[in-house]
């Protein structure tokens, strides 16, 4: 079992930056693909970034593409979002997930964190 809880989420306005934490309990962690995804009021969930279990390998959604950037440190076991230049579409539950290859495929991943909110203003 891996457990994960996300924080630093928020309120900011947009054009500003946030940087989102997952941190990760339990079995190894840095064996796990790790990925976050996002879902917004109304909307199914997304993919939004990913990572290998090296860091050398890295994914991202193509709304994100050069204004997120995802990285992970195992030997703290946490995964990172840095989030920059947001936008009101931005806004969403962000949830990070460990499975068993870095894809945009939810069901590629086993464990689930309980997300953490960012809303962005205009």
């Amino acid at each position: 079992q891996v457990q994960l809880v996300e924080s630093g989420g928020g309120l900011v306005q947009a054009g500003a930056s946030l940087r989102l934490s997952c941190a990760a309990s339990g079995r190894t962690f840095g064996s796990n693909p790790m990925g976050w995804f996002r879902q917004a009021p109304g909307r199914l969930r997304e993919f939004v970034a990913a990572i290998s279990w090296s860091t050398s390998n890295t994914y991202y959604a193509d709304s994100v593409k050069g204004r997120f950037t995802i990285s992970r440190d195992n030997d703290k076991k946490t995964m990172y979002l840095q989030m920059s230049s947001l936008k009101p579409e931005d806004t969403a539950v962000y949830y990070c997930a460990a499975g068993r290859i870095p894809t945009e495929r939810g069901s590629d991943y086993d464990y689930w964190g309980q997300g953490t909110q960012v809303t962005v203003s205009s």
